[in-house]
């Protein structure tokens, strides 16, 4: 075996090995002719700024052919309201996920209202779960993603 082809066997192994929480990270969209990488941090409840978030996310769509422009909204904290089932614009969201976007929910924040509230909170099911949406956000930002927080 080459040198690189045994470093690469031995990256695979150590990921194997490593605990499920650094492991957490769902695969990057199939996307192979996207030209524009970009993720959205959603970690704020207030409206307008979820809001702004589809506001970027649609005009992305519309500056880029989908095909060409790769669009992850990653949802921690209060930004998870947006992507609960009783949110205002479920509708929106789920033309967006529609077109290709992508919105991740962070789990370790659902965890968290669990416990202090009794109750899981309940996600609109085409949204991707993350273990750890900042997580998410990093692992993005290392494969060529430009992190955008409006």
């Amino acid at each position: 075996m080459m040198r690189s082809q045994i470093l690469r066997v031995l990256m695979l192994l150590a990921w194997m090995t490593m605990p499920q929480a650094f492991a957490q990270q769902v695969p990057l969209q199939d996307k192979p002719f996207a030209e524009h990488k970009i993720v959205l941090q959603l970690s704020d409840g207030d409206v307008k700024k979820q809001a702004l978030v589809l506001s970027i996310a649609n005009n992305l769509l519309k500056a880029y052919d989908p095909d060409k422009v790769a669009i992850e909204v990653v949802a921690f904290g209060p930004g998870i309201e947006l992507l609960l089932v009783g949110s205002e614009r479920r509708k929106q969201v789920e033309s967006l996920i529609a077109q290709g976007v992508r919105f991740d929910i962070c789990l370790n924040t659902v965890d968290t209202i669990e416990r202090e509230t009794g109750k899981r909170p309940e996600f609109i099911p085409a949204g991707t779960p993350v273990q750890v949406g900042v997580g998410q956000i990093l692992f993005l930002a290392e494969n060529g993603y430009t992190v955008v927080r409006p």
